[in-house]
Parts: C-alpha cells; structure tokens; sequence
C-alpha cells in the first residue's frame, strides 16, 4: 500500500479544506514551521485507517477544530488492486467510505460503506485486528523506543522465518505459553506460591481448616479420657473422706481438743484474777510514795522561790538606775549629732559652688577649643576644594599613558621610516671638508642622514642638489597618521605639547595630594563633620559667673564636716546602743523579779492544795502496802507454775476444727466435681468424638492429597513454561536473523562493525553492540535510541514489503535529538530503504532537512471537487 494524497475539512486548525498531494513512491518530505498542522496530518491519517467512523473515544474528538464542525478524513491510496478513497467522518452525519479510484481519471466509485467499509479499511491495509503495521512503521511527534504491541514483531519475524519457528516465536508460542501461563496463575502467585482464590490454595485451606479440626477433636477425645480418669481418682478419694472410722477419730480428736481447751481458759481466768490484785496492790504503793515525794518538793520548791524573789527584786532596782543614766547620755548625743549634721550640710553647698564654678571654667575652655577647631576645619576645607579644583586640570593618569602610547607609536613609525627611507652618507674628499652642506649645516663625514621627505644639499662652488623622494617612498602616511593622533589626542586635552601634559599631570598628582591631606587633617578634626562640629559649638551652655572658694579648700572643709558628722553619728549610735541595752537589763530585771514573786505564790498556793501534809502517816501507810505487795506477788507466781499452755490447747483445738472442716470441704468439692466431670463425659460421649475424629481425619488426608496435587501440577506448568522459554531462547538466532539482515547494512552506515541485541519479549532493542562494548540500550543518548528505533522501524518495513504487505513510513519530528553528522548518515539509510518502499518525513526543522533530497510535499486549500454521486 501507497498514500497518493490526504484531504482534511474540519479537523483541528484546518477549518477549511486542505490537501497534501502528489505523495510519491519513494522518500517525500513535508517540512513546515510549528503549529503547520503536521501532527494533525499524521493523526488525521492514524484515525482514518484505524478508528471507527461512528467512535466517541477522546482521540476523535480531539480531531474537532476549536470552532466546531464535523472532521472529515480523505486518503487516496494505492495497492496491488488498485487506487481507492478511503473516506470517514466523524459526529455529525458520521461516514466511512471506500471509493475506487478509475485507472483514467473520473468521478471515484462507492464501493462500500459503514461497516462494510470499515471491514474493507482493515483489509486493504492488513490490519483486521485495528494495528496493522502502523504501530512498527509510524513514528509520533517524541516518540523515541518502538513502542507498540510485541505481538505484531513476533507475527512479522514469525511470517518471515516460517511455519517452523512460528510455534518458537509467533503467536502459536505466545498462545501457548500464555494458556500455561494462564492456568499456572490460576494456580499460583509469580513467586510460585498458592494463590488467593484458586483451587491450589483452596485445597491448602481446607487441609489447613481440616487439621484444626482434627486438633480439635483430637483435644476433645483426649479432654474425655483424663475426665474419665479424674473422675474414678475423685470417687476414690470421695470413698476414703466418707468412711465410718475416718469420721468417728476426726470427731473424737475435736472432742478432746475441746477439753483440754476449756480447762486451760478455766486456770487462765483464775491467773487473771491473781495478776490483777498484784497489780491492784502494786498501784496503791506507788500512789501513796508519789504523794509523800509531792509534800518533799512543794516544801523546797516554797523555800528556793523566797530566796529568789528577794535577789530579784534587788537586781531590777539597780536595772533602773542605770537606764535612766543611758537615756540622759542618748539625749546628749543626739544633740551633738544635729549640730554636725547642720555643719555638713553648709561644707557640701559650699563644694557643691565650687564644683559649679570649676565646670563653668571647664565649658569656656571646650568652646574656646571649639571655635578654634571650627576656623581651622573652615581653612582646610577651603584648602580641599581649592585643590579639587585643580585636581580637575590636566590629564589623568590613563589619559596620560594614552599620550605617552601615541608618542611611542609616533616615535616607533618614524624610526621605522628613517630605517627605510632615503639616506645621505658623505665622504669627503681629502681637503673637501664642509664644502657640502644640508641646511646650513655640514653634513657629517660617514654617517647616515635618513631623508625621508627629500632634501637640498648645498654643494659650495656647484650650486644646489635637490633630492626627491617620490610618491611611493617612506612611510609618511604612517607616520602622519600616528602624528596627528597624538595631535589630536593633545587638542582634546587642551594640551600644547606632551611635555606639557606632563607637567599638568605632576600638578594634577600634586593637587590630588594636598586635597587627600587636606581631608585626612579635616577628618580628623571634624570626623563628624562642619555640622556636626557646630551643633557641638552651639549646644555647649553659656558659662555663668559664680562666687565660690577653691575646689580644694572646699573640699577639705566638706571632708572635715563629713568626719565630725560621722563621728557624732558614731557616738549617738553607742550611746543608742547603750540605752537600749539598759532598758532590756531593766526589762529583764523587772520579768525576772515578776517571775519569781509569781513562783513564790505558786509553791505557797501547791503546798496547800495538797490532801495530805503528814509526812510521819504517809511513811507507815507505804509500810502497810509493801506487805500486801509481796502478798499478791506470792499467790500469782503459785497459779503461774500450775497453769497448763493455752496457747498450745488454742493450736490444737485449731487444728482439730481445720480438718473438720477441710473434711467438709473436700467433702462438698468432691461431690460437686463429680457431678460435672459426669455431665461432661455424657456430653462428650454423646457427640461421637471417636468416630468424628476418624472422619476428620480420612477428610485431612483426601484434602493434603488434592493440594499435593495442585502443587504437582503448578510445578509442572512452571517447567513447561520454562522449557518453553528455552526453545524461544534456542531459535532466536534463526528468529531474528532476517531483521539483523536488514539491520546490519543499516547500522553499518552509522557504526562500523555495529550489532543489536533484541529482547526476546518485547522483540525490542536491548543492547547496542559497538568498539567491543554492550552498551544496554536505556543507557544510550536519546539521540542514539532514536537513530536505532528508526533503523529498526525501516528494516521491519523492508520484511513487510518483502513478504507481500509493503506499507508506509510515516516519521512525525523525527531526528529532533541528531547531530549534523549522524543526520547525514540517516538521511543515506533512508534513501537507502526508500528504493523499494514509500518514506514520508514530516519535520518543522526546514534548514536540517533542507538536504534530505526527498520528494517535496506541501499542505495546501484542497481544490473543489464534486462530490461523489
């Protein structure tokens, strides 16, 4: 199949009629800017083969153009049978069409229609699954791999290497390795593990679910054995507690416990009554001693208080003697602490005068030195601007070095043209000496008088010899020309000469100087500055006139003030002190001499508050009480010796209630569990836990055989697919041998002794081969990965061309990522290719593609045509 011409209406930016005609056999090229409406063709002409005229998929509406309208896709193509029309529109009025195109022009003839047409589509460009080769041979605008379905590589290279490496690398293997593949993921995950869902996994739940089972029953008939066997240990147990003889000792051994019990409380209760009179007698004693030793106190305590009150009352009247002497010598001393205090106050206003006056005199000299400072800066600052004036006169130093440059050029020319130029050398005669003369001025014997601009030589008794140089001799035009840039360098300077210049660069350098010094002096008289200085100069006060003695004697007569201050200060602090520790004596003197006066009171007021005063009554009545002491001592030590242990009785009469009532106990425990163990044994034996657990387990072992089963088969599904594999790793040679045929002259254009190494899945580039490396093909350039998927993409067009179903190359911006070597080289492996196929390049890169040497194509207003009848 060729395309002889493409027509668009309404599709996209085309909203009226345009064509693209006289589409040639061979390599055409349609080179336009962006946004010409290249990409639009390309997928104008995608959607005319391949989508369906009556589709609302995103891809036909984004055919619409921006303004609205139904698109329409017109493309003429050529076969085997013959030239047709295939023709489609799309919403409004949706159409597919297929026209016939007559060998000697006319009107097209409609030779189908809607789905017939769309079905007649398939088969003139081979592509009854909607593919067709396009996803090989067109190339969109960025796309840089092959892209596309691998089915449709395998289909080519299957169709080409024949029947017998088909089931190897065609359909008729990816079929079968995909039903093994298909039923293996039935089975299992990619990690060959059982999958969720299938039957493998399935069959392992169940043996999973039938184990647990099985544990379960197996647990339950073993919970039913040990019930069995605990409850025949329970009626044994039940047996012995309940026999006769047992119970008769255990309520003998109460009984005996009980007695000896009572007795022990009986001889304790009499201990008790012994222990208490002791004690009885013993409180007696010690209440009458406390009362005799009560009378002793209370009379000492009467007599030492006497004592003491009147050594108190003494102290207190000497306390207050002496207080009324330190509050006479407190008031003394306040007064004298006043007088000084007055005087201080008089020496420090005094100083204070003084202090006024030294500061006044102190302000006067700052603005004296002020002012000073304000005319001296005012003098420099005049100094500095006069020499920034003069600063500004005369040439800087890069003018100056540009003068001095200029005169060096003069000089160099003009030695340069004395070197060249005409010359007088004079020997004279013997005797003949100043006889010739240039200028006045006799010409020198032997040396070189250069005359570039020619001279007259005074020949004495001759006459005149004039020397012309001529047009040509000299560089004179070099030298003028650098002399008048030195000229004219000068004039713009307003300078006379270059020794002038000098001279007014030294006065210059000597200006800038005095002006650098003249603002170093300012800056550091006035580092703030004129105003600053001012404002210094007008914030200082007026100095005011003050009457006072000298810094020093005042200051003496304040510190002589400030001692006798200090010092009366001192003594009215001790006298102060001294005052205030007499009155606390005397405070002390009088609360003592109260204290004591009251003791006394209270040791009178004690010694008659006592009952009892007889000291003689109270010592024979002590006697008495002694005797019934040791009385009562006696009669409990008798009952002590006799008493039986009660704590002893007390443990065993516990001892003996504990069995009782462990027996009980045990007894009702027994009994109860004895009851349950009953009813779980008829539970458990009327649910046949034997004959379940045998079921169970013929269930477990019919379940592990179908997941050992499944296993066995997934493991074999996973060596068929292995083995499949092998075989398609074993013919790839002999698989891809014919595109490596067609690949290599390719390759060879751009790399010498270059290969490709194609992935046996994808049937894509894998590795680029060249200089001994294996470059893996995603770590080429994108230039590089584009270059190779369009050799590729050209060799699958010669194997479908050579196996009867030759197609178009369609390549949209391709080579966008090329340098201008490598494109050369591609644009000889697409004439190469276009010898015996049809190329067509769309590309915005008109200067690039300027020597491709391709038919030219252009889009232009479609011309009116009828439309078909």
């Amino acid at each position: 199949m060729r395309i002889r011409a493409i027509r668009l209406t309404d599709v996209r930016r085309f909203d009226r009629p345009v064509a693209v005609e006289g589409v040639g056999d061979g390599l055409n090229l349609l080179c336009a800017p962006n946004e010409a409406g290249k990409s639009t063709l390309f997928d104008a002409l995608h959607a005319a083969f391949f989508l369906p005229h009556r589709s609302q998929a995103k891809e036909a509406k984004a055919l619409r153009p921006r303004v609205g309208g139904a698109p329409e896709v017109t493309v003429e193509i050529e076969t085997e049978d013959g030239r047709f029309e295939i023709a489609k529109r799309w919403f409004s009025r949706p159409m597919a069409e297929v026209r016939r195109v007559p060998p000697g022009g006319g009107a097209p003839e409609l030779e189908a229609k809607a789905d017939e047409a769309e079905a007649r589509i398939a088969r003139l460009v081979g592509a009854a699954d909607n593919r067709g080769p396009a996803g090989l041979l067109w190339v969109r605008q960025g796309e840089q791999g092959l892209g596309g379905d691998p089915g449709l590589r395998r289909d080519l290279l299957s169709s080409v290497t024949g029947e017998v490496e088909a089931m190897t690398g065609g359909r008729r293997m990816d079929r079968a390795r995909a039903r093994a593949q298909a039923e293996l993921d039935r089975l299992a995950t990619t990690t060959g593990r059982a999958k969720t869902g299938g039957p493998w996994k399935a069959a392992q739940d169940e043996a999973e679910a039938l184990e647990l089972e099985v544990a379960r029953l197996e647990a339950d008939a073993a919970r039913l054995h040990d019930d069995l066997a605990r409850r025949r240990a329970v009626r044994r147990e039940l047996a012995e507690l309940t026999e006769p003889a047992a119970v008769a000792a255990r309520e003998a051994a109460l009984q005996a416990a009980l007695t000896a019990h009572a007795d022990a409380e009986r001889h304790a209760e009499r201990l008790r009554a012994a222990l208490s009179a002791e004690t009885m007698a013993r409180l007696a004693l010690d209440a009458s001693r406390d009362r005799l030793s009560r009378l002793h106190a209370a009379q000492a305590e009467r007599e030492e208080a006497q004592s003491l009150a009147a050594e108190a009352a003494k102290s207190h009247a000497s306390a207050a003697a002496e207080r009324r002497a330190a509050d006479a010598a407190l008031r003394a001393a306040r007064e004298t602490a006043e007088t000084a205090a007055a005087a201080r106050v008089e020496a420090d206003s005094a100083l204070a005068r003084a202090h006024e006056a030294d500061r006044a005199e102190d302000q006067r000299r700052r603005r004296k030195s002020l002012t000073d400072a304000l005319a001296t800066a005012e003098t420099l600052r005049q100094q500095r601007e006069a020499a920034e004036a003069e600063a500004r006169l005369g040439p800087d130093a890069k003018a100056l070095r540009k003068l001095e440059d200029l005169s060096g050029e003069v000089r160099a020319r003009r030695a340069a043209r004395d070197r060249e130029a005409m010359a007088l050398v004079m020997r004279h005669a013997p005797g003949a000496e100043g006889a010739v003369t240039l200028e006045g001025a006799p010409l020198a014997e032997g040396a070189r008088l250069p005359i570039p601009g020619g001279a007259v030589v005074e020949l004495r008794g001759l006459g005149a010899l004039s020397i012309e140089p001529g047009r040509g001799a000299g560089d004179a035009g070099a030298v003028t020309a650098a002399e008048q840039a030195l000229t004219q360098a000068l004039e713009a300077l307003g300078q006379p000469s270059l020794a002038a210049a000098r001279a007014a660069f030294d006065r210059r350098q000597d200006a800038d100087s005095r002006r650098r010094e003249a603002e170093a002096r300012l800056a550091a008289l006035a580092p703030d500055g004129l105003p600053a200085l001012r404002q210094a100069l007008a914030a200082l006060p007026a100095p005011a006139e003050t009457e006072a003695p000298p810094v020093p004697e005042a200051q003496a007569a304040a510190e002589t003030a400030r001692a006798a201050h200090a010092t009366a200060v001192a003594a009215q602090r001790e006298a102060d002190r001294e005052d205030r520790a007499a009155e606390q004596v005397e405070t002390r003197a009088a609360a003592a001499a109260d204290a004591a006066a009251a003791r006394l009171d209270r040791a009178r007021l004690a010694l008659e508050a006592l009952a009892e005063r007889d000291a003689d009554a109270l010592a024979a009545r002590i006697a008495d009480e002694e005797t019934a002491l040791e009385d009562a001592e006696a009669a409990r030590r008798t009952f002590a010796d006799t008493a039986p242990d009660l704590e002893a009785a007390q443990a065993e009469l516990a001892r003996a209630r504990g069995v009782a009532r462990n027996a009980a106990d045990s007894r009702e425990r027994l009994e109860k569990q004895q009851i349950e163990l009953s009813t779980r044994i008829e539970m458990l034996a009327s649910d046949a836990v034997e004959e379940e657990l045998a079921d169970a387990r013929a269930r477990r072992a019919r379940a592990v055989a179908a997941a050992d089963r499944l296993g066995f088969e997934a493991q074999v599904l996973q060596r068929l697919l292995a083995a499949l594999d092998e075989a398609r790793s074993a013919a790839r040679d002999r698989w891809f041998a014919p595109v490596m045929a067609e690949l290599r002259p390719l390759l060879a254009l751009l790399w010498e002794d270059a290969d490709l190494r194609f992935d046996e899945a994808e049937v894509a580039p894998a590795a680029l081969l060249r200089r001994g490396a294996d470059e893996p093909f995603d770590s080429l350039s994108g230039g590089t990965q584009e270059q190779v998927a369009i050799l590729v993409r050209l060799a699958f067009a010669r194997m479908l061309a050579t196996g009867g179903q030759p197609a178009p190359v369609i390549l949209d911006d391709a080579l966008v990522h090329t340098d201008d070597d490598r494109i050369e080289r591609m644009f000889r492996a697409l004439h190469r290719q276009a010898r015996d196929m049809q190329i067509i390049v769309l590309s915005c890169r008109q200067r690039a593609f300027r020597d491709l040497g391709a038919h030219a194509l252009d889009i232009a207003p479609a011309p009116d045509r009828l439309p078909p009848d």
